[in-house]
Formats: structure tokens, C-alpha cells, sequence
């Protein structure tokens, strides 16, 4: 009977601040939650007015630093909460410093990759390598593709990223080798055009200015375009055909749209003066820091 009365008395009084504490950390984790994801939503509002892929660079790291700092608070209340439950249950906290200590590096040894998916992530969040709504090819080591897509979340392990056929990729930050930005400031799209080396080039260049003039004029791709798309003349020579490039600087992301706009205008364009233009596959590469998308016209 007596240990009866000593199990309630603890229950009413230890017992109780242990119920206390955990419900009051569980409540407070999903405040940190719920605000978090408050500020996120507001900030993409702010920044983009509904398009996940324009955005600028600032408020896709503020994105993704509140993100993280989200992260770290949850982790932060639940470990404090864990301390004050083993305070109050009679467990020595100070006693647990010297164990702790040994497993803590035995961890070290036996978690060596996760550290480095931490401190790869502190780096890239950091410095602003890339951030939520970016659109990134992330080459993985051992990977024989990159992973490609739109970057839905980074956090200081893993980076998930949407790919276009809808998968989500998770990729552990300390295993990325390369990342390639397609979205960062601005992009290009260029578009090389095959045309018969027996055709007048200048009456080609004149033809593809009109396409990028028409193309700066319509309201549906001006705000697509930071300036009118510029022939650059012809970048290569073969023995029946010379290729004659069109470049345009676009909002970020938006470059696939704008090369597809373009390789239709010049198609139709090209067909209106009786010339046949084929298409061809597709290229990307990268220059000067910015995005280039090479779209071939055959």
C-alpha cells in the first residue's frame, strides 16, 4: 500500500513534469514547424508570385536557411527536453558527460560519411550554391548520369530534387562532386540553324533578326527576355551546310521555354521564304558562368 502511495506521489509530482515536459516540447516543435513553414510560404510569395522556378537568389537562400534553421530548432528542443526528462526521473545527467563523450566519438568514427553530409551541406547553404526552386544537374560520385531537376528541398544531409518526369531524387550532400545551375541570375538559350552553304548568309542573318525582334515584341515572350535575341553569325562550317547562331538571355529557367519559342519562329519563318529546316537534337553546355542551351534546327 505504501508503494502504492509513494507510485502516485511521483506520478503527481516528478511524474507529472515529466508529462509536462514532453508535451510542452512536442507542442513547441510543431509551433517551430508550423512558423517555419509560415515564413517559407511568405517568402516565396514575396519572391515569385507563384513561379517556382523565378526567384531570386536571395530569397531562394532564405528559403532554404530557414529551412534548416527549422531543422536545427526542432532537434535542438527535443534534446533539451531529454535532459530535463532524465533530470527529473533521478538520472545523473553529469554522470552520463564521460560515457557520452566515448560514444560520441565512437559515433564520429562510424558516421564519418553523415558528418560530411552536414558539413557539405552547412558549405552549400553557405556559400549559395543553389536553393530551393533551383533548377540543378547534381552529379553524384559513382552516378553514371547526373540527377536532374527542380530543387524542392535542401537540408544540411540531402538535397532532394524533382525530376521532370515527376520522381524526387534524394542525393546526400557530401556525395555530390558537381553542380551545374541552370537557374542562377540569368540563363541563355541559343539555337544553332543548319542552313545549305549555297544560301545567301546575309539574307539568313537578316531573317533571324526579324524572328528576334518579333520575338522581343510579343508580350507573351517579353517578359521572358532580359534583351532581344542577337544573331551572333556563323559559328561552324561543314561541306553542304554552315550553322548560324541566335543567343538570348532569359529569366532563369525560363530558357527551355524561350529556345522552343525561337526554333518554332525560325522554322516557320524560314518556311514562309521557301527554305526547309528540319530539326535536330538537342545539346546543353555552360559558358561564362551562365546557362547555355544549344537547340540545333535541321
Amino acid at each position: 500500500m505504501d508503494a502504492f502511495r509513494d507510485l502516485l506521489d511521483w506520478f503527481a509530482g516528478r511524474g507529472l513534469e515529466v508529462v509536462l515536459i514532453i508535451l510542452g516540447s512536442v507542442l513547441l516543435a510543431r509551433f517551430v514547424s508550423w512558423a517555419g513553414n509560415r515564413i517559407t510560404d511568405r517568402i516565396d510569395r514575396n519572391a515569385t508570385g507563384g513561379d517556382a522556378l523565378v526567384r531570386s537568389e536571395a530569397a531562394k537562400h532564405r528559403h532554404s536557411l530557414t529551412q534548416v534553421l527549422q531543422w536545427a530548432a526542432i532537434v535542438l528542443i527535443y534534446s533539451i527536453s531529454v535532459f530535463f526528462v532524465l533530470d527529473r526521473l533521478g538520472v545523473p545527467v553529469t554522470g552520463l558527460v564521460a560515457p557520452a563523450t566515448v560514444l560520441g566519438v565512437g559515433l564520429g568514427f562510424g558516421a564519418q560519411r553523415i558528418v560530411g553530409d552536414v558539413l557539405a551541406g552547412f558549405f552549400i547553404i553557405t556559400e549559395r550554391q543553389y536553393g530551393f526552386g533551383d533548377v540543378v544537374a547534381i552529379s553524384v560520385v559513382g552516378a553514371g548520369e547526373a540527377a536532374t531537376g527542380t530543387v524542392e528541398d535542401v537540408t544540411l544531409r540531402v538535397t532532394r530534387v524533382r525530376s521532370p518526369n515527376g520522381e524526387v531524387v534524394t542525393v546526400p550532400n557530401g556525395q555530390i562532386v558537381k553542380v551545374v545551375n541552370l537557374s542562377r541570375d540569368w540563363a541563355r538559350a541559343v539555337v544553332d540553324v543548319p542552313v545549305p552553304s549555297t544560301v545567301d548568309v546575309n539574307r539568313v542573318n537578316e531573317i533571324l533578326r526579324e524572328v528576334g525582334r518579333e520575338a522581343f515584341r510579343d508580350p507573351a515572350m517579353r517578359p521572358l527576355l532580359l534583351d532581344p535575341p542577337t544573331v551572333m553569325g556563323v559559328e561552324s562550317l561543314g561541306l553542304d551546310e554552315v550553322n548560324v547562331r541566335v543567343v538570348a538571355r532569359t529569366l532563369p529557367g525560363k530558357q527551355f521555354e524561350v529556345g522552343r519559342d525561337l526554333r518554332a519562329r525560325v522554322v516557320l519563318a524560314f518556311r514562309n521564304q521557301g527554305m526547309q529546316v528540319p530539326a535536330s537534337p538537342t545539346t546543353q553546355e555552360s559558358q561564362d558562368g551562365a546557362t547555355v542551351v544549344q537547340e540545333s534546327i535541321r
